[in-house]
C-alpha cells in the first residue's frame, strides 16, 4: 500500500501490517453495530469468531488489521498464488485455513463461527444450502459483499464495484469497531485511484478484454465486477462493460467483433497464465484481433481483480502496462 491522503503514521502501520508485523486491532468492537447491507438495515452483534471466504473476504479483514480477531478463512486452492503474492501473506499464515474448496455450512458449524463474509453466488448459494437465512438458524450472522448484491434476491444494491468496495470496508469498520482505520484505508485507496485516473491520457479508451478461463465460451468480467472499474480508471474500457453479470460466459464472436487492443489474463493456480496466452494465440478466430496480432497480453493476479483492497494495485499495474505501450 502507498498512502497518498493519510498521515505518515498510518502509512507505517499499514506497511507493518502488510509485512506480517503484529498490529493492534484497535479498541474492542461495540456490543453491536447496524449497517446497510444489500439495501437492508442489519444489526450485527460484535463478531467473536468471524470466518472469511476467498481473497475478497480475507483481505478486507486483514487490511483493517483484523487477522488476530479472525477465526479462519476458506479459500479454493486455485487462489494459492494470490496468497503467495499478497501484501497480507503473513496474516494468511497466522490465521487458520478451514478449507481449500468452497465454503459450506458444515465448515462454519465445525469452526463454531458466529459471523461470515462471502458473496452471493460466490460463497452463499441456494443450491448448495448455504444462505444467510439458513445460517441464521444455526446462530451464524452473514455479511454479503456489496459487489454481489445486484443479484441477491432478498435485496438490491445498485452501486459500482469500486463504490461497493468502499462501502464494505466502512461497514466492516463499524462492525468490528475499527472505523478510523477503515476511513483511512478508504481515503488511501481513493487517492491511489485518483492518481491512476489523473495519469490516463485524454484519448479514446483502450478496448480491453478480461480473459479468466475456458475455451468454448470464455469466462470474463461484466459490469458488476471489479475489473470493470479497474480498467476504466487505468484509461481503458471493458469490452463487456454492458454484460449484466459479475463474471460470466460470453461467445468468442463478441470478443472478435469488439476488437480488443489488450487482453488481461487472470492468473491463478489451475491453469498457468502462459498456457492461457498460448491458447489465445492459437485460436484461429482471434488471430486478427489487435491484442493477439500485437502480442498485448497483461497478466494480473486473481487477488487484484476480485473485490478487495488490492484493486488499487490492479489499476496501477494495468495503467503502467497501458502507458508502456503508448496508450
Amino acid at each position: 500500500m502507498k498512502p497518498s491522503r493519510v498521515t505518515a503514521l498510518f502509512a507505517v502501520a499499514l506497511l507493518l501490517s502488510a509485512c506480517g508485523a503484529q498490529v493492534e486491532a484497535g479498541p474492542a468492537a461495540p456490543a453491536q453495530a447496524t449497517v446497510t447491507n444489500c439495501g437492508a438495515q442489519v444489526t450485527f452483534p460484535a463478531p467473536q469468531r468471524p470466518v472469511a471466504y476467498d481473497v475478497s473476504g480475507a483481505e478486507k479483514l486483514f487490511a483493517l488489521g483484523l487477522a488476530g480477531r479472525t477465526r479462519g478463512y476458506v479459500m479454493n486452492s486455485i487462489a494459492d498464488p494470490s496468497i503467495a503474492g499478497s501484501p497480507w501473506k503473513d496474516d494468511y499464515a497466522k490465521v487458520e485455513r478451514l478449507g481449500t474448496t468452497r465454503i459450506t455450512r458444515e465448515v462454519l458449524v465445525d469452526a463454531k463461527a458466529d459471523w461470515v463474509i462471502a458473496g452471493w453466488n460466490s460463497g452463499f448459494s441456494e443450491e448448495r444450502g448455504i444462505t444467510p437465512k439458513l445460517l441464521e438458524q444455526v446462530g451464524i450472522h452473514s455479511y454479503l459483499h456489496t459487489e454481489t448484491c445486484w443479484e441477491y434476491p432478498a435485496a438490491r444494491s445498485d452501486v459500482t464495484p469500486l463504490e461497493a468496495l468502499y462501502i464494505d470496508l466502512l461497514n466492516l469498520g463499524d462492525i468490528f469497531g475499527v472505523r478510523q482505520r477503515a476511513d483511512e484505508l478508504v481515503a488511501e485507496l481513493k487517492g491511489r485511484f485518483d492518481k491512476v485516473r489523473a495519469g490516463a491520457p485524454k484519448t479514446p479508451p483502450v478496448k480491453v478484454f478480461v480473459y479468466d478461463s475456458e475455451t468454448a465460451q470464455p469466462f470474463t468480467s461484466g459490469k458488476h465486477a471489479a475489473p470493470n472499474d479497474i480498467i476504466a480508471a487505468a484509461g481503458g474500457v471493458n469490452i463487456f462493460r454492458d454484460l449484466e453479470d459479475g463474471w460470466g460466459n460470453v461467445g468468442w464472436e463478441g470478443v472478435v467483433k469488439a476488437e480488443p487492443e489488450v487482453i488481461i489474463v487472470v492468473d491463478y493456480a489451475d491453469q498457468p497464465a502462459q498456457d492461457k496466452i498460448a491458447f489465445l494465440k492459437s485460436a484461429p478466430q482471434l488471430k486478427d484481433t489487435p491484442a493477439v496480432r500485437d502480442n498485448r497480453f497483461h497478466i494480473v493476479s486473481y487477488g487484484d481483480l476480485v473485490s478487495g483492497p488490492r484493486n488499487a494495485a490492479g489499476a496501477e499495474s494495468l495503467a503502467a502496462y497501458l502507458r508502456s505501450i503508448g496508450r
